[in-house]
C-alpha cells in the first residue's frame, strides 16, 4: 500500500482540472463511456484528489443531498490501481463528510466493484442495470 496525499480541491483549480483529466482518461478513453461524464454537479460537489509523487492518481466527488452524501466519479489511474488509492480516497472522503455531520451515504457502483464498496458499509438497494453507459451499475446505500 502506498500513502497518497489526499486533498479537497476547489472546482476548476489546477488540481481539480487534473482530476477531470483523470476522469476523462478512465471513463471516456478507457471504459468508452461518454454520456454526461461532466455535469452540473461538478460545480457544487466537493472534489478530492489523491496525489503520489506529484501526480494526481485518484479522484472522487461528494454531492450533498437532503437524504445523503452521494459519492461519485471514483477513478484511479490505471498505473496506480491495486495500491490502495481508492480505499484511502473513500475513507478520507467519508471521514470528511462525517466531520460535517453527515452519516448517510449513497453511490451507484459499477456492478463488478460492488464488493469493494460493501467493505465501507454499503449495501445494494437495486438490481444491476445498465445506466445508459453500457456498464451494469447497482445503487448502494449505507444505513
Amino acid at each position: 500500500m502506498i500513502n497518497p496525499t489526499i486533498l479537497a480541491v476547489p472546482v476548476f483549480s489546477p488540481l481539480c482540472n487534473l482530476a477531470f483529466a483523470l476522469r476523462r482518461a478512465v471513463f471516456i478513453d478507457e471504459q468508452q463511456v461518454e454520456d454526461e461524464e461532466f455535469d452540473a454537479h461538478d460545480l457544487t460537489a466537493t472534489h478530492f484528489v489523491a496525489i503520489v509523487a506529484g501526480d494526481v492518481v485518484g479522484t472522487l466527488r461528494l454531492i450533498e443531498t437532503a437524504e445523503h452524501i452521494k459519492i461519485g466519479r471514483v477513478a484511479v489511474a490505471k498505473s496506480a490501481r491495486g495500491l490502495g488509492i481508492g480505499r484511502q480516497l473513500m475513507q478520507h472522503a467519508m471521514e470528511h463528510a462525517r466531520a460535517t455531520g453527515h452519516t448517510r451515504f449513497a453511490l451507484n457502483a459499477q456492478h463488478d466493484k460492488a464488493g469493494f464498496y460493501q467493505t465501507f458499509g454499503f449495501h445494494p438497494v437495486s438490481d444491476p442495470a445498465d445506466d445508459g453507459s453500457g456498464i451494469l451499475h447497482v445503487q448502494m446505500r449505507t444505513y
